[in-house]
């Protein structure tokens, strides 16, 4: 599959478009997906480590943008995480290379109410195991605002290791390294 990029080349999509685990389906982002994802970037305690702020209805639209957008641009991208039982789009989680990130990593953000479920943990798994099978040549990271302790602690309860401190976004940054051989593998 590819993706059309208007000037008559083509971006191979590189992973699957939907990765399953017991609980979410991970998938690609669809228009509606932003009122879901609004719960996670509207919330000030959900985006004090990246933003920094809330976000308005129209930024979370433009952050969901960005995200699908990446997809065209690296051939894969971060998936809209939706909790099997209920439907609902619970956050984000995937893999993500934006311009300015020292390395690609694996992104999570997903809504408080899904907190402390193990549904993080669970969707960064299936991403490790299919990153290694899909973009092998990718030695993945996850960077972190230094001060972000649950995301911290979500790293290394998935095998990555602290690799570096640096200085990124005006603060001190964390660089975790995923393990190249996930469980799973």
């Amino acid at each position: 599959m590819t993706a059309d990029t208007g000037n008559g080349a083509a971006v191979p999509v590189r992973i699957p478009l939907r990765l399953e685990t017991e609980r979410l389906l991970l998938r690609t982002f669809i228009d509606a997906d932003w009122r879901g994802l609004h719960e996670h970037f509207s919330d000030p305690e959900c985006t004090l480590y990246t933003f920094r702020r809330a976000l308005t209805e129209a930024a979370t639209w433009r952050a969901m943008a960005s995200m699908a957008g990446h997809w065209l641009l690296r051939g894969y991208g971060p998936y809209a995480a939706v909790e099997k039982s209920s439907g609902a789009v619970i956050g984000t989680v995937g893999p993500w290379y934006p311009l300015e990130w020292p390395e690609p990593e694996i992104k999570w953000a997903l809504s408080r109410r899904f907190w402390g479920k193990g549904y993080a943990s669970e969707a960064a798994r299936a991403v490790q195991v299919m990153a290694r099978e899909h973009l092998p040549e990718l030695a993945l990271i996850s960077l972190i605002d230094s001060r972000n302790e649950p995301s911290i602690r979500l790293a290394l309860a998935i095998g990555a290791t602290l690799e570096r401190e640096i200085e990124f976004a005006g603060g001190p940054f964390h660089v975790y390294r995923h393990p190249e051989n996930p469980a799973g593998i």
